[in-house]
């Protein structure tokens, strides 16, 4: 007997087998039961998620369908040739139109068609269906597998199918995570793991080892930066919404140990180092460089935090003074010798007293610039901005969405990189509000956009370009650009 991939033999034939489309298949149902059906329908949506199963009805009946797949690639000609049936089209017939790139169709044909946006499915979805197909076909198997291929899918169903297939085939008519991750190349957790548990330790040689052996196994650094974001979302799920996380989950225990280890601020912090890494990981060197300098920067934030953290001698209380005692002086007696005050010896205790306002002209992201404050002190610094200033008062700033920054450790360590800059005691205050776009930090992201812009006028404005757009039908794709300096 011929074998039939499960893409195929598990393609849905009723609108009761589909699976995550729920929004679509109710309307659709409604129409057919109330016989009011639109002459057109437009599915869109990437591949795999069900555009040409939802498509396909039987050829005979009271209705002639006309199904056209992939309908963007159709020329302008094309469209412009069924423009007038769609307008006024026979009773008996029935377009529908599917495609994975709807901004290629014309407004003409979207404006008479019924659009239905197929979504992408969900990762759970994903392992519900592969377990039900599983269990239908008594083929065993591990969720943590599923979960893996389900990821790599990344959203289409029918991807999931074929990468199932693969791994049957793969493991010898069985389905394990270990398999499918060396199958698919995948990073195996316990790496990753491992890295986390250095990085908490500030142990860099045991987290460049980790490293290493991925190296020696010719493992995806890209992919292990993707499976180390996953980790630190999840951990943050189990530090402040612990219900959200199953205790089924795939390193569930090492994800609880992380929780209690990491505090929610160096969490967050890690995620997004982990999500710069990725964006600029085309950048790097090479994979192994992009992955381990990821790593590298994640240890010098956490030195650097540790570093401002209070010392045990720092949290002792301070002895008490024992108080002056009392004298008593007569009337118009001449002051003793130890009642006077001592007379300066020179001018620097006076000249080190001096207020930070004869030093500070008011212009913070300047003074910013030049603090040595480092690690979260200085992204404190860069996304606060000044209030107010008055003698020796610095009030500050910072919008909510960087309320992690607001730790005493932070605060301390940039109230004594100020104090070291202008040689003077200074009162520091920052509270959340409302901030005017002031702090370096916008300032800097300001000129960036205005780089940008300026960078993708000029590509647009060049007659080489135009004419690839106009007369080729090319696409500016604006990611690509950037600002040369």
């Amino acid at each position: 007997m011929s074998y039939q991939v499960l893409a195929r033999k598990w393609r849905p034939k009723t609108f009761g087998q589909l699976v995550g489309q729920e929004h679509v298949v109710k309307a659709l149902t409604n129409a057919l039961t109330q016989q009011r059906l639109h002459h057109a329908y437009l599915f869109t949506g990437t591949r795999g998620v069900g555009k040409t199963t939802i498509a396909r009805m039987p050829v005979s009946g009271r209705f002639k369908v006309y199904i056209i797949d992939e309908v963007h690639m159709l020329s302008r000609s094309a469209f412009n040739s069924m423009l007038k049936t769609l307008e006024e089209p026979p009773e008996h017939v029935k377009f529908i139109l599917a495609t994975t790139d709807p901004q290629k169709v014309p407004v003409t044909v979207l404006s008479r068609c019924l659009q239905f946006n197929l979504k992408q499915m969900t990762a759970d979805s994903i392992v519900g269906h592969l377990a039900d197909v599983l269990q239908q076909e008594n083929i065993e198997f591990e969720t943590g597998a599923l979960e893996v291929l389900a990821r790599a899918a990344r959203g289409s169903m029918r991807d999931s199918l074929s990468l199932l297939d693969q791994a049957i085939a793969y493991g010898g008519g069985k389905v394990q995570r270990p398999q499918v991750a060396t199958m698919l190349g995948v990073v195996d957790q316990d790496y990753l793991f491992n890295i986390l548990d250095a990085l908490a330790k500030q142990d860099g040689a045991a987290m460049m080892a980790e490293a290493d052996r991925m190296q020696e196994r010719a493992l995806s650094f890209e992919e292990g930066l993707q499976e180390l974001s996953v980790i630190l979302h999840q951990i943050a799920l189990r530090q402040t919404v612990p219900d959200a996380l199953l205790e089924t989950a795939q390193g569930y225990a090492r994800i609880d140990a992380l929780a209690t280890t990491f505090t929610p601020d160096q969490v967050q912090l890690n995620y997004q180092i982990c999500v710069n890494g990725r964006r600029d990981f085309g950048l790097a060197p090479d994979e192994y460089a992009g992955f381990t300098m990821t790593l590298m920067r994640m240890l010098a934030f956490a030195m650097s935090a540790s570093e401002t953290a209070p010392t045990l001698e720092a949290t002792k209380p301070a002895p008490a003074k024992q108080s002056k005692p009392l004298t008593t002086v007569a009337p118009n007696a001449a002051p003793r010798e130890a009642d006077r005050p001592a007379p300066a010896r020179n001018g620097s205790a006076l000249a080190s007293q001096a207020s930070a306002s004869e030093k500070f002209d008011g212009d913070w992201p300047t003074l910013v610039a030049s603090l040595q404050a480092g690690g979260m002190a200085q992204m404190l610094a860069h996304h606060a901005e000044l209030k107010n200033f008055a003698g020796n008062h610095f009030e500050l700033l910072v919008p909510d969405e960087h309320r992690h920054l607001l730790d005493k450790r932070y605060q301390d360590k940039l109230k004594t990189a100020l104090e070291s800059k202008l040689s003077s005691p200074v009162r520091l205050s920052i509270a959340i509000g409302g901030v005017s776009g002031s702090s370096v930090a916008a300032i800097t992201d300001r000129t960036e956009r205005e780089k940008q812009a300026q960078a993708i006028a000029s590509i647009e404005q060049d007659p080489f370009v135009r004419d690839l757009i106009e007369n080729m039908d090319g696409k500016l794709i604006e990611s690509s650009i950037k600002p040369v300096n």
